[in-house]
């Protein structure tokens, strides 16, 4: 509420034209109505359209063998998006604060995030916007309530079966209270000066992509192993990374160091089995991904090799040969 209202006074100077959107997950029956209409009526005040989606988050989590938090944000970015399509619109503004910035770092740290993830989500990346980064959650609180500007409560934030909610109620009020009073603050420092020095690390990350990946419109991506030999290791990892996203596969660490091995060391003519179906085959000069079977899990080589038992692979860890 209070992005859509900050958005709205600065609408003229910033020459903005504004569409509120608002998603319902499907998760609090009981609650949803009151915040649809909340939200519609600030938006007709300001006079802007307002849009309402829903989203099945429950069987989408349950399809995609998701937790209930990742399968709500991935719909409701695709929902964003698709809005954003559909509108003309060129940018999306979602509402983050500093305390969620603070948390998303303690998040990702938890689950150990490389250098990338610990420095935090960006003020801006790509058509998605995050204009009170800045601000905690106390300061917007404080101003909604100076200019009298109605809003609600989401009662799953209070939930602690969730992580997120873990830290934020738990983990964070602990390290203030034990440790460092100012912890909310150093966190941000600490991904303010990982932000500028991942900035750099994206630009070289772009060269070494240029160098050893070629990608076709049709066809099996390829990553030339020669030049990937010569990267350091962490613009090998950054490269690999990168690779499996855009493929959309999964980007964990162990996969990572499993496809570098390969890349590094890896037979001729051997393959590997990563998540989703996706096979990396291993050349002399190269190594290529597809799908040949669909973005499914199946059991079948995509290799054959001549005068060598079918189920011959990269020699490496059995428990590491095949990924789900």
């Amino acid at each position: 509420m209070a992005l859509l209202h900050l958005l709205a006074a600065a609408r003229q100077s910033l020459r903005l034209e504004l569409i509120a959107v608002w998603v319902d997950h499907g998760l609090r029956p009981l609650e949803t109505p009151q915040e649809r209409e909340t939200v519609a009526a600030a938006a007709k005040k300001l006079d802007i359209p307002f849009l309402f989606r829903q989203a099945a988050v429950a069987a989408y989590a349950t399809e995609q063998r998701l937790s209930i938090e990742h399968a709500a944000r991935e719909l409701r970015y695709a929902i964003l998006r698709e809005a954003a399509r559909s509108c003309g619109a060129v940018l999306i503004a979602v509402g983050h604060t500093a305390d969620d910035q603070a948390e998303e770092l303690l998040l990702r740290l938890l689950r150990g995030s490389g250098r990338k993830g610990l420095a935090g989500m960006s003020m801006r990346n790509g058509e998605i916007i995050r204009p009170l980064l800045r601000f905690s959650k106390q300061e917007l609180l404080d101003w909604l309530e100076q200019h009298g500007i109605a809003f609600c409560y989401d009662s799953s934030n209070s939930e602690r079966k969730f992580l997120r909610n873990r830290v934020r109620h738990e983990l964070l009020p602990f390290l203030e209270e034990r440790f460092e009073p100012g912890i909310r603050n150093a966190l941000l420092k600490t991904a303010d000066s990982l932000a500028a020095d991942e900035d750099l690390l994206e630009e070289l990350t772009d060269k070494a992509w240029n160098e050893t990946v070629r990608e076709k419109d049709s066809g099996p991506m390829k990553l030339l192993r020669q030049p990937f030999r010569s990267l350091r290791p962490t613009l090998q990892r950054r490269v690999l990374e990168r690779l499996l996203w855009r493929l959309g596969s999964r980007a964990d660490y162990e996969q990572i160091l499993l496809l570098a091995e390969a890349a590094l060391q890896g037979r001729n003519r051997s393959e590997l089995h990563l998540s989703g179906g996706l096979r990396a085959g291993i050349f002399a000069d190269s190594v290529e991904f597809s799908y040949p079977a669909g973005r499914r899990a199946w059991r079948g080589r995509l290799l054959p090799v001549p005068n060598q038992a079918p189920s011959a692979t990269l020699p490496a860890p059995a428990p590491r040969q095949k990924l789900s």
